[in-house]
């Protein structure tokens, strides 16, 4: 039976709109569209958006671009802490309310008159406020009910903390995007001598709640996987969660071995350092940790502290949501470029085409271990 293929035009005039602190990964998603659909010299997808304030903290937003017919693509960090505002006279980080607020001021300024909204928020908004497990809010269910409410058609995040949270909007359209792909490739780009195999290397799940995406980690490249569990005091609440006593290892033999710590994000990394010196008493040869988003809430002292004791050699994150400027000057850090990816989904959706090769990243990660093992090789 021959098979039939659509040629298909674009669903409408593709718009980028950049929120407050989005201007850089924005720039560089723009470039790359450019190329790719070689518009004339001064041409640019990013239309204009701008939410001003008052002295008073309140906001409005101000869409300075035709809406009518638009596919826009809005592209929202809510936890870009580097952009403020004033309030009352004092200067005021913008905390991931705001940007959501921001967010949907913007969507309310198209008036209804854009063909269709996607919202690209890289780490979801009260992401880990995704199940009830007493008498208290469920923030990220609401946040998307609210979104999908106002029209919004469709939700793209990145390596959500728990992705059934879609759930809450049935109806809705919810893409969760994984960084493997891109995390793998800067390994062998930053480490050129890491040999990846049974033999030498292994994935690590620092926590139960993580094994999902180091199953899928080790199934791609080939690896064992070992996972730690977390003992908590629950007869106490710190900072807004039951503390850690301490973290017992599940798995093989690690001596001698590089091993790679897979999670979705860093906050004030205690977990991930602690993990680190753990497995470095048991005999691990190198540590590298993949987190999709780096936040660092409590700076990066300890980070060089066990940089420079050994216990940490690479801390791979994204540029999905800001990194303080100091984090990019760390010999342990490397940042991941994800703007050509968020070029390539939206470039696939405007034109109504299945992104589903671009979400299942196995052939592209095969061809480039066949290719990393050729070059060790070849050495």
């Amino acid at each position: 039976m021959a098979t039939i293929t659509f040629k298909h035009t674009p669903f409408g005039d593709l718009a980028l709109i950049s929120m407050r602190g989005c201007e850089n990964i924005s720039e560089k998603v723009d470039y790359y569209l450019k190329q790719w659909r070689e518009t004339p010299d001064g041409y640019s997808f990013v239309v204009p958006a701008v939410c001003p304030r008052f002295g008073t903290g309140e906001g409005k937003a101000v869409f300075n671009h035709t809406a009518r017919g638009l596919d826009a693509y809005i592209i929202c960090d809510c936890f870009n802490h580097g952009v403020t505002y004033k309030m009352y006279g004092q200067t005021v980080p913008m905390s991931p309310d705001d940007h959501y607020q921001d967010l949907k001021r913007v969507i309310a300024s198209l008036g209804g008159k854009a063909r269709r909204i996607t919202v690209i928020m890289p780490m979801l908004y009260e992401g880990r406020q995704h199940r009830r497990s007493s008498r208290e809010s469920l923030d990220c269910a609401l946040a998307l009910q609210e979104l999908h409410s106002m029209g919004v058609s469709n939700i793209i995040t990145f390596d959500a903390h728990d992705p059934r949270v879609q759930n809450a909007i049935p109806l809705g359209g919810f893409d969760n995007v994984m960084p493997t792909y891109q995390m793998i490739k800067a390994l062998v780009k930053n480490v050129p001598d890491i040999v990846i195999d049974r033999d030498h290397a292994m994935i690590v799940s620092p926590d139960e709640g993580g094994m999902s995406r180091c199953i899928y980690f080790s199934s791609v490249l080939g690896l064992d996987l070992g996972m730690f569990y977390k003992r908590r005091n629950y007869s106490v609440i710190v900072n807004g969660r039951n503390p850690i006593e301490a973290h017992e290892f599940l798995g093989k033999d690690i001596a001698g071995k590089d091993l790679i710590i897979v999670d979705d994000m860093i906050s004030s990394g205690e977990s991930i350092l602690d993990i680190a010196a753990k497995l470095k008493g048991k005999g691990a040869n190198r540590i590298f940790v993949f987190t999709t988003f780096g936040l660092f809430v409590d700076g990066l002292e300890k980070f060089d502290e066990y940089y420079e004791k050994g216990l940490i050699d690479k801390i791979f994150t994204t540029n999905l949501i800001y990194s303080d400027p100091e984090l990019l000057k760390r010999e342990w850090y490397c940042n991941v470029d994800m703007s050509k990816y968020i070029a390539y989904l939206i470039d696939t959706l405007n034109y109504d085409n299945s992104i589903s090769d671009l979400l299942n990243p196995v052939d592209r990660i095969k061809k480039l271990m066949d290719k990393h093992t050729a070059e060790l090789k070849n050495k």
